[in-house]
């Protein structure tokens, strides 16, 4: 007598209340754009602007552009709400007003960015045509000569020279103190980083303040006196102290994203803590940590209220940052075009366009030096890879045909072998121990 089988039973349809059994779901493609979307984009913006116009010229006394564009945007917000709604949910309507706000702030975030530079470099282009601008600084240049007499020389070799030597204060400073904070837990590892978070704050007038009133004024300790005259490296101290907690918060938080299992794996490989960060974590985070730096250069660089407290102002070359006065970028730029004429205007501008090309010029080197990832290897380094490779195979392929085994590679030669079988087991402890077969 044969078992019965067992038959699952067929499954059936639910109906659910209000929607037709013989109704198939549809879904949604959100990542195509559809026409309907558009035309109610293009709708609701015709007629935002058309009834804003009514407003200011017929039904209301409001007057002015920045009124018109904000009315004529809330207008628009409210008309393409209400087209939404007509034909879609409640959910969609909250989703399309979502993105129009996030494309409405990234859009005035890149328009300020537009109107910022092309001001700047508008207001820079007479001053930037003349090459003796590049060349020269304003020692001869009085209030009434022309532009093509005087340039910016003397702020830019300060600007240069004072954000090096930030640059070799903070960078290796900041980096070590990041991977203290992300690699070294602890009481007093919070305490550095509550620290670090508030002098991210910290004005920079108070920043050269300080190192004004400690190393210019000096200190008195004993018969001990320590005091730097005002000069670059006064200006260079005062930067670093408003560089060095942007590239430490900076850097932490790149080097806290490093994925955990690649230190674990490091360590139970038997390498040390430091030798876990400077070959594991450093490289991992390269790219990271070269943005920190940048974030950090570009703060200090356009300091001002600093370097006019340590260094003072000059219009004349200053290529010793030990001694003298000397000026930067940015207080020159500050300096000049507070001046009453055209032309120092003018030449303020020129700098400020100059200090923006040279923060660009910052960026693109830091993509360049530290933009590919984790393993990713240039066409050079590849090549290196590849020619190694080759000379390990030609070389192992010699010791084949000789009949032995390099003692580099950790096995035995084959002459040198045992004539008794060995095998290896672990023990108690998880270490290997060697013994004879049975």
């Amino acid at each position: 007598m044969s078992a019965p089988t067992l038959s699952r039973p067929a499954q059936q349809a639910v109906a659910r209340p209000g929607i037709a059994p013989e109704q198939a779901e549809q879904r949604r493609n959100l990542s195509t754009v559809r026409q309907a979307d558009v035309l109610a984009l293009l709708g609701a913006a015709v007629a935002a602007v058309s009834f804003a116009s009514l407003l200011f010229t017929r039904l209301t006394p409001f007057s002015g552009l920045l009124g018109f564009v904000a009315v004529s945007y809330a207008l628009f917000v409210a008309i393409y709400a209400l087209l939404v709604w007509v034909e879609e949910p409640g959910t969609y309507v909250r989703d399309r007003l979502a993105a129009v706000a996030a494309h409405t702030l990234g859009f005035v975030m890149l328009l300020a960015l537009v109107v910022v530079v092309g001001f700047t470099f508008w207001r820079a282009r007479d001053a930037l045509g003349n090459a003796s601008f590049f060349t020269d600084d304003l020692s001869d240049a009085g209030p009434l000569e022309p532009l093509t007499v005087g340039g910016m020389q003397h702020a830019l070799v300060g600007t240069l020279e004072q954000i090096s030597i930030a640059l070799l204060i903070t960078v290796p400073l900041g980096i070590t103190a990041a991977v203290f904070l992300s690699q070294f837990p602890g009481r007093f590892s919070r305490v550095v980083r509550t620290i670090t978070e508030a002098m991210t704050a910290l004005p920079s007038v108070i920043a050269g303040l300080f190192v004004y009133s400690a190393l210019i004024i000096g200190i008195e300790l004993g018969p001990v006196s320590i005091k730097v005259p005002r000069s670059g490296l006064a200006a260079a101290l005062a930067i670093s102290v408003m560089m060095l907690p942007i590239i430490v918060r900076a850097s932490d938080v790149v080097l806290r994203l490093v994925p955990g299992t690649l230190i674990e794996a490091s360590l139970a490989l038997g390498a040390s803590r430091w030798r876990t960060v400077w070959t594991v974590v450093l490289p991992t985070a390269r790219s990271g940590l070269t943005t920190a730096v940048i974030l950090g250069t570009a703060r200090g660089i356009g300091e001002t209220s600093p370097v006019l407290l340590t260094a003072g102002y000059s219009t004349v070359i200053n290529a010793n940052p030990f001694k003298d006065p000397q000026v930067s970028l940015p207080l020159a730029t500050f300096t000049l075009v507070k001046q009453p004429q055209e032309t120092m205007i003018a030449r303020g501008f020129g700098m400020a366009a100059t200090l923006m090309a040279l923060v660009l010029l910052l960026f693109i080197g830091a993509r360049i030096l530290g933009g590919r990832g984790p393993g990713q290897l240039s066409r050079r380094q590849v090549s290196r890879r590849r020619a190694a490779s080759a000379r390990d195979a030609a070389r192992f392929a010699g010791y084949a045909g000789a009949g032995r085994i390099p003692r580099s590679s950790g096995y035995v030669p084959v002459d040198d072998m045992p004539t008794q079988e060995f095998r290896m087991d672990l023990d108690a402890d998880g270490g290997r121990t060697g013994r004879d077969s049975e």
